[in-house]
């Protein structure tokens, strides 16, 4: 075992990459990938078997575990964003500069590419089994709602702007309240936090698109599966694509703006209070703080 523990120290050693965003780039990448992976393997089983090897609490479940262990995968390098529009929360904020978030952006998007051919050729048969050579975006057997979002028909594209808006508004409010330092919340809890927010925000408002509310979740599954079901994927429903991938966008910013004027900017400073403690005799031994 200790051979083994050296070998992995040596390998580290050797590969450890020293430049901060080509590390969390890589994260980002690699993270998103597994995310994907993962999320998009759920959604697949529960199409592909009718709906009876997963339910709907399954999959926001499913998700939200999905989202908890990516983040804890990335949680001391990239810090785990794995979406644009964490991303562009934290460049508004200031605690990502611009070089960061468009990089992020692009791998992120790669990782959904490949996390979701990856989950695609897990299932090829499950696919063919289900709708034979058929590919198709609408219909009893359709299949593309497994890779991305495509809202029912009689859900206007004002209404899928504002769903994701709003979705992705909750998610970066509430991404806020959780690292904000002020509030107390110890990191080792904040992916686990981040998947219970995603399950919440499925929960509450996945009727309507299936609350992808990432553009990089959407889009990349998405620029696969043409190459599937052809250019209707972008021109369903009025060439709804664009949504999922711009209105989360502003959701985060909103989202991310709105915590700090209603509630982080008025937390109070804690103060720092510090102790003296005293052994038997009553002389001083060392000093403590709470903060």
């Amino acid at each position: 075992m200790t051979t083994e523990l050296e070998r992995a120290e040596q390998v580290r050693s050797k590969i450890h990459i020293k430049n901060p965003l080509v590390r969390n780039a890589l994260s980002e990448f690699f993270g998103t990938f597994i995310l994907l992976f993962i999320g998009i393997g759920i959604v697949m089983q529960f199409i592909l078997s009718n709906e009876k090897l997963n339910t709907w609490i399954n999959v926001n479940l499913g998700w939200g575990l999905a989202i908890a262990f990516s983040v804890y995968l990335c949680s001391k390098t990239s810090g785990g964003h794995f979406n644009p529009a964490v991303s562009i929360a934290f460049l508004t904020l200031g605690k990502l500069p611009l070089k960061d978030f468009l990089v992020y952006c692009v791998v992120q998007t790669l990782g959904a590419i490949l996390g979701s051919i990856a989950a695609f050729g897990l299932y090829y048969d499950q696919f063919n089994k289900f709708a034979g050579a058929f590919r198709t975006i609408i219909g009893s057997k359709a299949t593309a709602g497994c890779f991305c979002s495509y809202p029912a028909l009689h859900v206007s594209n004002t209404t899928a702007f504002f769903d994701q808006f709003a979705g992705t508004a909750l998610l970066i409010l509430f991404v806020c309240v959780v690292v904000d330092k002020r509030n107390g919340i110890p990191a080792s809890a904040h992916p686990l936090l981040f998947g219970l927010v995603v399950m919440m925000i499925g929960t509450a408002y996945g009727m309507n698109l299936g609350y992808p509310i990432n553009p990089a979740r959407d889009l990349g599954p998405r620029i696969f599966s043409y190459f599937i079901y052809g250019s209707g994927v972008f021109s369903y429903h009025s060439y709804y694509f664009w949504i999922p991938v711009v209105a989360p966008l502003f959701g985060a910013v909103f989202g991310a703006w709105s915590y700090l004027f209603f509630v982080g900017a008025h937390i109070p400073e804690q103060r720092e209070t510090t102790y003296v403690l005293v052994d038997e005799a009553n002389q001083p031994l060392k000093l403590a703080t709470d903060a």
